[in-house]
């Protein structure tokens, strides 16, 4: 399991990095605002939870071939390593339910990036939590500590979203995600609340099931 972590680290990153110099550089040559395309790109729920999870397959795949004893005995990394598994399984699940087909606000998209990033990613995560090394048991408090994250972030998306043009399209507006954007929900604020709210709910399903799993073991 070490070289199959290892592995998918570099696949995530190579797939990030693929996707973003695509992303920069055809704004660059489309003459749109290349900073903000930068804080757009790094603003996507998928994004962040991909970084999340390139740094904790390093050090959980590093500690692991150091001592194979080393990732059950450290909380903090048993934490990181729900958190990721549970950020990426939702990624997959919404992105695959709702956005399959949908063109994000990003520019062009890489396929085989989009691919590695929404499919092959969160399902090496859920098997990772099925099959992976035995990991510290952890405490159902784990699972408002998993929350806190994604919270932060939608609150950031929603103050921030109205206050950026989109480099793409010239909106005075800019969402990283169709089900987030008030101007294209039914309802409104309304409707991206009910979207948030169950995307928060399946967070919560999700996070229970790995820290139940962990314990079980």
């Amino acid at each position: 399991m070490v070289w199959a972590r290892a592995m998918m680290a570099i696949a995530i990153m190579a797939a990030l990095a693929t996707q973003f110099a695509t992303t920069v550089t055809g704004a660059a040559a489309g003459g749109r605002d290349v900073a903000t395309t930068v804080v757009n790109f790094f603003s996507f729920f998928t994004v962040l939870s991909n970084v999340l999870a390139v740094v904790v397959l390093v050090a959980a795949a590093w500690m692991t071939a150091r001592d194979r004893r080393a990732a059950e005995e450290s909380a903090g990394l048993a934490f990181a390593l729900a958190a990721a598994a549970t950020y990426l399984i939702v990624t997959g699940v919404v992105y695959n339910l709702l956005l399959r087909g949908v063109e994000l606000p990003q520019g062009h998209t890489v396929p085989w990036s989009n691919e590695v990033l929404h499919v092959v990613a969160p399902l090496f995560l859920l098997v990772d939590v099925l099959a992976g090394p035995r990991r510290r048991p952890l405490g159902w408090g784990t699972i408002a500590g998993i929350l806190v994250f994604p919270l932060i972030w939608t609150g950031y998306t929603l103050v921030r979203g109205p206050l950026i043009t989109s480099p793409l399209t010239g909106d005075p507006w800019w969402y990283p995600y169709p089900f987030l954007d008030p101007h294209l929900v039914p309802g409104g604020y309304l409707g991206v609340a009910g979207y948030v709210a169950a995307i928060a709910a399946a967070i919560g399903a999700v996070a229970t099931f790995v820290v139940w799993w962990g314990r079980r073991q």
